[in-house]
């Protein structure tokens, strides 16, 4: 099988969003550093309660999808649908804003560590006036694989074969088909995996050192490694170890204009979106509520 290779690194930058949250942001930072259909990767992480606080009071959304996925603390999800959702360490919320939706994060601790991702994935035209969905995803319902080496994968979307054996993750099929894993290798690990051909590919180093293709491209701490084509992906690891995710999806290839939390086709549709705002006609129409799901295919 042909490995993929590391051809390109976004280092992430620091930033702040919501109400003063602090983060780091690689996929994003620039309109011009997107990898189809990925179009932006926050991480969050601090052990001082002034860094996430005052959190992300509601704000609107339209035209994509958000992926948080927790590693430490408790945030509160709150939409103007009426759905609110608890999110813990391990659990994910999988939200289609689709035509819109007016939410809020706000964290639910006063102190300790807060951490984790957001992450935005792109929607097709055809899906972007789509009523809006979501999942909670709790913990226990995320896949964990055990590697040879002793490291573990969480599969949180998509489909990991791993020696002979198939782990399918809550989330799975959709237009963009995403694959999302969060990797644990010790010290000395090797992680391989295939993935479809024809997806684009990135993984992001949040702690330890890592290595990426046969040639072992070093990937910087905290920096998206966006990979060439091929068939599988291959990681390995120092007496360190390593945690990052690998994420990929299926290419849209249609233009992406963007205004703050507004990700549509054309200009003209960002306007729409902008007035729809201003007029209280962003969200979904009533009664078409948004769908809670197994999976992206029903």
């Amino acid at each position: 099988m042909n490995t993929r290779t590391l051809a390109r690194i976004i280092p992430s930058v620091a930033a702040s969003d919501g109400a003063g949250v602090k983060l780091r942001r690689s996929l994003g930072n620039a309109q011009t550093l997107r990898h189809d259909p990925f179009l932006m990767l926050d991480e969050f992480y601090s052990d001082d309660p002034q860094d996430y606080l005052r959190g992300f009071p509601a704000h609107p959304h339209r035209g994509f999808e958000t992926v948080t996925y927790m590693l430490d603390g408790h945030m509160r999800h709150e939409d103007h649908l009426g759905h609110r959702g608890d999110l813990g360490p391990g659990d994910v919320q999988w939200m289609t804003a689709g035509r819109g939706i007016v939410h809020s994060e706000m964290p639910q601790q006063t102190e300790g560590r807060m951490r984790g991702f957001q992450l935005w994935i792109n929607l097709p035209a055809k899906e972007k006036m789509r009523p809006p969905a979501y999942r909670d995803i709790a913990a226990r319902e995320v896949p964990v694989v055990t590697l040879e080496c002793g490291g573990k994968v969480r599969v949180i979307a998509g489909t990991l074969m791993q020696e002979g054996r198939i782990a399918e993750g809550p989330i799975s099929g959709g237009s963009t088909n995403p694959l999302y894993l969060d990797v644990v290798l010790p010290a000395g690990g090797q992680f391989m995996a295939p993935v479809e051909p024809e997806h684009n590919a990135f993984i992001y180093l949040y702690e330890g050192e890592a290595w990426v293709g046969d040639d072992r491209r070093e990937l910087p701490m905290r920096a998206a490694g966006l990979l060439s084509a091929g068939e599988q992906v291959r990681v390995d690891t120092s007496q360190v170890g390593a945690r990052f995710l690998l994420l990929a999806g299926k290419p849209l290839g249609e233009p992406v204009v963007q205004y703050g939390p507004f990700v549509m086709n054309t200009r003209q549709e960002i306007e729409q979106a902008l007035a729809d705002y201003r007029d209280g006609t962003l969200t979904a129409p009533a009664g078409s509520g948004p769908e809670q799901r197994r999976s992206r295919n029903g």
